[in-house]
């Protein structure tokens, strides 16, 4: 299978280039060619503005019987792109540049016009010097002194400037550098008094917060219940004023958990003023017997019912070793009994 892109062709042995025909080609013929304009121009058909790098397919030919130096000159034909009169320009190799030839104006020709009007004087200085030995004279004579009246200017001016502008170098660096020093100190000053305020801030925020969580926690904290129970009546013992109103209670040291049910075994406590002793029954005598004259019955009486009051200030002890209650009740006094016997 051949290449797709061949970059050499097959040439017979039998080949001869002489054979081949040529092509009879007018010399001044015209090529189409896409170009930009080479410089600002005006239309002069209908005054429009073409403006350098505007782009044109333009149909270049080579100009006859002008040569610059061997080199040949071009002509180059565009149309106005809004009137489509016809515009031509060509090379000017001679000023490495283009110069219009039909159709339009060029613009903005100050500095080409200048440098031509220079390259004019010079000309002119040269064919007189050529011709006139004292004009070359002159005109030397004329240079050096506008070159010695530049230097003088020149060397006034650096005097000016040194008298005026006495600099002194080291000076401004130990001034910079103290105002440097000064500057870096301040910042240093600043951002330590900066550090310091953010601290203090934090550590009042932080203070304020604990108060409030203390203060939060206080309130929403449940209240410790009292340790007293309803059975710490039995182990208390309380102060009674003259007129037998409750003063307060005295806690005991250490009270066992069976006592705080039934209570001591020993001692008085609260209830101990509440246990009275039942009175026993007197016996009626029966008919026969003696009955005792009055007043002996009555010490009786009054003993039995001190010695019953001073018993039932004790707490009785049942055989299980426990304290038992004995029965409340009211004991009239010594007289009333015998009256009432």
């Amino acid at each position: 299978m051949s290449e797709r892109k061949v970059l050499n062709k097959y040439y017979p042995p039998d080949f001869d280039p002489a054979k081949i025909p040529k092509l009879k080609l007018p010399k001044d013929r015209q090529y189409v060619v896409r170009l930009m304009a080479p410089f600002n121009m005006r239309c002069k058909t209908c005054g429009e503005y073409i403006y350098k790098g505007k782009k044109f397919n333009a149909r270049k030919e080579t100009v006859m019987n002008e040569l610059y130096m061997g080199l040949p000159i071009f002509r180059f034909y565009i149309k106005c792109t809004r009137c489509l009169a016809e515009i031509t320009f060509k090379t000017d190799p001679e000023n490495t540049d283009y110069a219009m030839e039909h159709g339009a104006t060029r613009n903005f020709q100050a500095e080409k016009l200048l440098e031509e009007e220079e390259k004019k004087i010079t000309k002119d200085r040269e064919e007189e010097e050529l011709n006139n030995p004292m004009k070359v004279l002159e005109n030397r004579t004329r240079d050096s002194k506008m070159e010695m009246e530049v230097l003088e200017n020149l060397q006034e001016l650096k005097e000016l400037n040194q008298r005026q502008a006495s600099v002194d170098f080291e000076g401004m660096l130990g001034t910079y550098k103290e105002l440097e020093q000064r500057t870096k100190e301040q910042e240093k000053e600043e951002d330590e008094r900066e550090t310091r305020e953010m601290l203090e801030r934090a550590l009042v925020k932080r203070l304020r917060d604990s108060d409030s969580d203390s203060d939060q926690e206080n309130s929403s904290r449940p209240k410790k219940p009292s340790t007293d129970r309803p059975t710490d009546i039995l182990t208390t013992d309380r102060l009674t004023d003259p007129q037998g109103l409750s003063v307060g209670g005295v806690k005991k040291a250490k009270v066992e958990s069976w006592e705080r049910s039934v209570g001591g075994l020993g001692g008085g406590g609260v209830l101990g003023t509440l246990v009275v002793r039942k009175k026993p029954v007197t016996s009626v005598p029966k008919p026969g017997t003696t009955v005792t004259p009055a007043g002996s019955n009555t010490q009786t009486v009054s003993k039995a019912a001190a010695t019953v009051l001073m018993e039932a200030t004790k707490p009785i002890t049942a055989q299980n070793g426990s304290s038992s209650l004995s029965l409340l009740g009211a004991y009239s006094d010594s007289d009333d009994s015998n009256n009432s016997e």
